[in-house]
């Protein structure tokens, strides 16, 4: 059921406490809640999700001792040259986000103006094609044994998700199960450090330009600084500050499952911005347009751990009943999960 809405982006925060209550009717509310969410915003605040505050906190104090290694030590565990393989450790401006576009020379043209973030991708142990690129257990003991669990923890969340939406579109509220069942997930740990905000004012650098995800859904965890920003439902091209909410989780609709639905839910446009500005060393008193030493200002420095959810890469999937009749055709072919993904992907490297 929903408690509420974030004023500044209109997105509903939903309660998950009453999911696990047991009782049909409350699973019936919070099914139809997130239903509406995805159909109408295509992003939500999930609170009571069952995920510890400092389990989270955890995985961030991780993320930070991670970023805060030499870059040679960081570069022991290189993400592969080809986007497919999304493995591993990735620095600054070696991915370009892009938005539906797969030619080289569009691309190559993207990629003059950077995305200014490093970070390091994780996705399930026991896939023995698209193999985990971990660091040397002795250069950050630990990292890799938390993350291993905190996948474990975010597949028990996508399950939730999974059900309350197959409630929400009046599907039985296990058919989404048998599409996740490998885990083909993937945790990205990112960091964009402090960056002089002309630079990101004037457009030569960029945090990461709006697009869509392209799985069937993204859990988001992020940091008190904020940055993330969502396409106004109303109005084209107006983006809204998405904030962190302490004890939620943002959890927002991937282009895959909106392609699976017949674009009954949303996979809305997003962006990460510069984040509030703080004045640097030297400068004058922010706000105050310049002075001291340079007058320059940097943003300050954000951490997010995105949660990819993903349909097992064997699957074939095809419009989701009720979502297509007579008065309403299929607008796509079926298609196979992985071959999907890699295409998205290989675009991004």
């Amino acid at each position: 059921m929903a408690v509420g809405a974030d004023s500044a982006s209109s997105i509903p925060i939903i309660d998950f406490g009453p999911l696990r209550s047991g009782r049909p009717e409350d699973a019936t509310a919070v099914g139809k809640a997130v239903y509406e969410a995805f159909r109408d915003v295509g992003f939500a605040y999930i609170s009571n999700h069952g995920i510890p505050e400092e389990v989270i906190k955890e995985a961030f104090e991780w993320s930070a001792k991670f970023f805060a290694l030499p870059q040679a030590v960081k570069e022991k565990a290189p993400h592969p040259p080809y986007g497919w393989w999304h493995r591993g450790y990735s620095g600054i401006g070696r991915e370009k986000v892009v938005q539906m576009v797969f030619d080289k020379d569009s691309i190559g043209e993207l990629r003059k103006v950077p995305d200014f973030k490093e970070s390091f991708e994780i996705g399930r142990e026991d896939d023995t094609r698209i193999t985990n690129i971990w660091l040397p257990e002795e250069d950050l003991p630990g990292f890799r044994d938390f993350f291993r669990r905190f996948f474990d923890i975010g597949y028990g969340l996508e399950k939730d998700l999974l059900r309350a939406i197959a409630i929400g579109m009046g599907l039985d509220e296990e058919f989404f199960y048998p599409y996740h069942v490998n885990r083909d997930n993937q945790i990205r740990l990112l960091h964009y450090p402090p960056v002089e905000e002309e630079l990101l004012r004037e457009g030569k650098m960029e945090r990461i330009a709006a697009h869509t995800d392209f799985g069937t859904m993204t859990l988001l965890f992020q940091d008190e600084v904020g940055g993330l920003e969502v396409e106004d439902i109303h109005v084209k091209g107006k983006f809204n500050p998405a904030p962190y909410i302490p004890g939620t989780v943002v959890v927002n609709i991937g282009d895959f499952l909106q392609r699976w639905s017949n674009d009954t839910l949303k996979s809305t446009l997003h962006r990460v911005r510069a984040p509030p500005l703080v004045a640097a060393e030297g400068a004058g008193e922010e706000g105050g347009g310049g002075g001291g030493a340079s007058g320059k200002k940097i943003s300050r420095a954000r951490y997010s751990i995105p949660y990819f959810v993903t349909a097992d890469k064997e699957k074939m999937i095809d419009c989701l009943p009720g979502c297509f009749g007579p008065d309403r055709p299929k607008k796509y072919e079926p298609i196979n999960s992985g071959e999907y993904t890699a295409m998205r992907l290989n675009a991004t490297y």
